[in-house]
């Protein structure tokens, strides 16, 4: 099971793109505390890559910015592309199935009497409907659609 479950701030503004399709996408930073020791000591923080798409993208640019703090539901997704030059890249990152906005005393007195609607229109009911086509077909030969059963 690929499931990942997240509570940070963003580390910085989301970038919001818009694929050749017309698909919004946005790629964003989530550092996330690892906690404290046994003797109290802070263990730093992981800064995970991030990506949500379609509205929930759109909405994620239009009412965070960096500081604001979320919850983040998705799964972990590895690809590779060839740059221009010729190199090829890797990338793993956390795909967003779900964003509810934590927020802070700056959100919360800005977004508190639109916070349910704004969480559920990032929250579609269909979670595959974020799987995009797109890159589905840029990915296909990496992904191996025989299932055993």
């Amino acid at each position: 099971m690929n499931k990942v479950i997240l509570i940070g701030r963003l580390a910085k503004d989301p970038e919001l793109r818009t694929t050749a399709s017309g698909t919004s996408v946005s790629k964003f930073t989530l550092a996330v505390n690892r906690g404290k020791d046994q003797n109290g000591n802070d263990r730093g923080a992981d800064f995970i890559n991030c990506a949500a798409w379609r509205k929930r993208a759109e909405n994620l640019a239009k009412y965070c910015q960096k500081g604001s703090k979320i919850v983040l539901e998705g799964f972990i997704c590895n690809y590779s592309y060839e740059e221009q030059n010729g190199d090829r890249r890797y990338v793993t990152e956390v795909v967003a199935d779900k964003i509810t906005f934590l927020g802070g005393r700056q959100q919360e007195s800005q977004f508190s009497s639109n916070q349910e609607a704004l969480n559920s229109a990032i929250n579609e009911t269909d979670p595959f409907k974020e799987f995009d086509k797109e890159f589905i077909e840029m990915h296909n030969d990496e992904f191996n659609w025989d299932l055993p059963f």
